[in-house]
């Protein structure tokens, strides 16, 4: 094995992963201080942080005023499995699988639920056939695949005179991406991904149509308590004004409180799609003058500019059997996060070998400019160990 000689330059952070993800810069515990410990959350200075987790939620993400927003338990994935054991089942549903959580959802529906649901599938690095979808179904879907690196490009294939509601885990796509409000009835996202937070809770926003279908629709299935959004038919409404369903910890909501606060002083939300934009861009000029990697998402017009998924396209790779492409992806990652260099940017365990590395807001430019010689450092001493012969 030949040895190559490091780059010089470090990432001043070396935290890439696509959830929890980086904290903001300039982060440090201090700024948990006036968290509410050792005090109910259903105590009046609890129920006031809730509140203002919510309220600044819809100043950053830009949330129309009829909209309604909740904190739930289980992160994004609490939020999308409430929406959907709640919302689904008057009509029919057609479900976007392009990527691994959508998947998730699909088997869902179709295994729990156990709903007859139409899915678009794609494999990773595409989008399905968006002319295929009704406007008289349920659509459920991800806007931005956390684990594919691919995006829908905006909300003009969802119609505007829909029948059906439209369900979209946004957690990869909220902070850093616009929504477009008037196409969209249930929104889920996490903020343990663009803005940093901690783990463990979701956060569910609901359209005016969704509200009327909770209201109209009793589910064929039993209901656990922590899905369970209305009371004797009506919305509970205490749920998105600071009462949350289950204990919330609350030096996490401080911990978002504080990463709000950050985006707020930037400009918005304007202001984080333009770091990450950013960010892919530097990730896009070095690909482009390289050999041996590509991304996932081929077409740019879809290509996340959070969760950036790359793959190995050198052809002495290519021509590995799939094992021996899967230990070199692994190797890559191994060797990277041994220097210390780039931590937890393996791809998902479900998607194609390669790297994920996560370009979100808190992550700085210049520290993914400082990746990139490292990841052509470790590129060439992992060929010289794998391919020498």
């Amino acid at each position: 094995m030949t040895a190559f000689a490091k780059p010089a330059q470090r990432p001043a952070c070396a935290h890439f992963s696509s959830g929890p993800c980086a904290k903001r810069p300039g982060w440090t515990s201090r700024h948990l201080d006036a968290a509410l410990l050792g005090r109910s959350h259903r105590s009046k200075p609890g129920k006031a942080r809730l509140q203002a987790a919510i309220n600044q939620t819809r100043a950053v993400l830009q949330v129309p005023d009829d909209h309604l927003i909740g904190i739930t338990p289980g992160s994004d994935t609490g939020a999308m499995e409430m929406a959907m054991w709640s919302l689904l089942g008057p009509r029919p549903v057609q479900i976007l699988a392009f990527e691994s959580f959508g998947k998730d959802w699909a088997s869902d529906i179709v295994s729990q639920l156990r709903l007859e649901a139409e899915v678009l599938d794609a494999p990773y690095g595409a989008l399905p056939d968006l002319t295929r979808v009704q406007p008289d179904a349920d659509l459920v879907f991800t806007w931005n695949g956390t684990t594919s690196g691919v995006r829908v490009p905006d909300g003009a294939f969802i119609a505007a005179d829909r029948a059906g509601l439209t369900i979209c885990d946004a957690t990869s796509a909220c902070f850093a991406q616009d929504l477009p409000w008037d196409r969209l009835d249930v929104v889920t996202f996490s903020w343990q991904k663009v803005l940093g937070g901690e783990a463990a809770h979701g956060v569910i926003i609901l359209s005016p149509r969704a509200v009327t279908r909770l209201e109209s629709h009793k589910p064929a299935w039993p209901m656990p308590k922590l899905f369970r959004m209305t009371k004797g038919g009506k919305l509970s409404a205490e749920i998105f004004e600071g009462a949350t369903i289950n204990t919330p910890s609350m030096l996490c909501v401080e911990d978002y409180l504080d990463a709000l606060a950050w985006a707020a002083s930037l400009g918005g939300l304007s202001a984080l799609r333009a770091r990450a934009d950013a960010n892919l861009a530097v990730l896009e000029r070095w690909v482009a003058a390289r050999a041996w990697v590509d991304f996932l998402a081929a077409d740019k017009a879809i290509r996340s500019n959070t969760s950036v998924c790359l793959k190995v396209s050198d052809p002495r790779v290519l021509a590995l059997d799939p094992a021996g492409q899967a230990e070199f992806a692994k190797r890559l990652a191994a060797r990277l996060e041994a220097e210390g260099v780039a931590l937890d940017i393996g791809a998902y365990r479900d998607a194609p070998p390669g790297l994920r590395i996560w370009c979100g807001a808190t992550v700085e430019a210049s520290d993914l400019e400082a990746l990139t010689p490292w990841l052509d450092w470790a590129f060439a001493e992992v060929a010289s160990d794998l391919l020498a012969a």
